[in-house]
């Protein structure tokens, strides 16, 4: 019976690899990155080996190639450098909002954990690193400690977190793990409304909540958003 470190290998080599690589990421091994001339958009895969099994994870940069001139090959995903623009592990971009580990042992099914790390990269990871690679990147209108208190009502209540909110032609955008076919959510989320749209900040008079793909649900206007669209 092969080993959980050789399942591993198999299981990056000949097939998180080439599937990666067929979603238009470059590289090999450990570390990959989506072609861009101004930024290294980067996925790196980190690995624990113990007790006979090896856990796994993705994490995710990007880094601003200006400030990585001179340096002959892509920064590593799993090592903050501090040039980044940002960098976050694939559970942050995920409906989970934690940590994600994938584990492989030796048994009939080890290849299915190789197979759902390549449906996360396909879902989320690689979404999230082709956003941040628009020319119009927008930075989050708040950072996410600063909506740890908005998250925490919304855990109360059995409501995903809030993963970003970021400002867009005058409207504060809220992405998260929502469907529109989930009332709690919903009325959760209009009075979080509220409550962004009390701070009258003018450079937005709507709030509107988006899932993790980046489709619209609800829009809160001003002055009147205990309703939605």
């Amino acid at each position: 019976m092969s080993t959980a470190q050789e399942l591993y290998t198999t299981g990056i080599r000949e097939h998180f690899a080439p599937a990666l690589r067929a979603l238009g990421l470059v590289g090999w091994r450990h570390s990959f990155s989506l072609p861009d001339d101004d930024r290294w958009a980067v996925l790196g895969v980190q690995a624990v080996h113990a007790d006979g099994r090896v856990r796994y994870t993705v994490n995710l940069s990007v880094t601003d190639k200006a400030v990585w001139d001179r340096r002959s090959i892509r920064p590593c995903a799993n090592t903050p450098t501090g040039l980044e623009r940002w960098r976050a592990p694939i559970g942050e971009v995920m409906p989970v909002g934690g940590e994600v580990w994938w584990e492989v042992s030796p048994g009939p099914r080890w290849l299915v954990a190789v197979e759902d790390s390549v449906a996360a990269v396909r879902g989320y990871a690689l979404p999230e690193l082709r956003r941040r690679l628009r020319p119009d990147d927008r930075g989050p209108y708040l950072p996410q400690a600063a909506l740890d208190g908005v998250n925490g009502a919304l855990a109360i209540a059995g409501v995903a977190r809030i993963q970003r909110a970021e400002l867009a032609d005058g409207v504060l955008e809220l992405h998260g793990a929502w469907s529109r076919h989930d009332p709690a959510a919903r009325q959760v989320l209009a009075g979080a409304a509220r409550g962004f749209l009390s701070a009258r900040d003018r450079r937005f008079g709507l709030v509107r909540a988006l899932d993790t793909l980046g489709r619209p649900l609800w829009e809160f206007p001003s002055g009147n958003h205990g309703e939605a669209d």
